[in-house]
């Protein structure tokens, strides 16, 4: 989740598949809620990983749900090893490092912040381009 202006991304909770949607209708329904970003399964050379063939039907379904909010996808590779090293580089132990619903939870940190990032460039290069002289 982020803050209302985009700046901060923050984890929020780690949901077992079967009850993802349920948790996403609570959540909508409790909070401002005006875009989901999901994740992209690919591999090295762009092509759709084994795993996309779960994330499809999804992300079709969340469309289906929530007809009026967008659903923007991001390139997901390597944010799990780069979740990783982040809790290495803060200090966690190896036995916390195990914790797959904590690598998750920085990975959908790190692929939202890069979104957050990528809306920022795209908006100051569009601007850039309607300058006159």
């Amino acid at each position: 989740m982020t803050d209302p202006v985009r700046i901060i991304a923050t984890a929020l909770a780690t949901v077992e598949t079967p009850r993802v949607m349920q948790f996403i209708r609570d959540y909508c329904a409790r909070e401002e809620v005006d875009l989901f970003v999901v994740g992209e399964a690919r591999r090295l050379d762009g092509s759709p990983s084994e795993s996309a063939a779960l994330i499809e039907p999804f992300v079709d379904a969340l469309r289906v749900a929530f007809p009026g909010k967008e659903v923007a996808r991001i390139d997901e590779r390597f944010t799990s090893k780069m979740a990783f090293q982040t809790m290495i580089d803060s200090g966690l132990r190896r036995k916390e490092r195990r914790d797959k619903g904590m690598v998750d939870q920085i990975a959908a940190t790190i692929m939202l912040q890069d979104f957050m990032r990528s809306q920022q460039v795209d908006k100051s290069t569009s601007r850039r381009g309607t300058r006159t002289r």
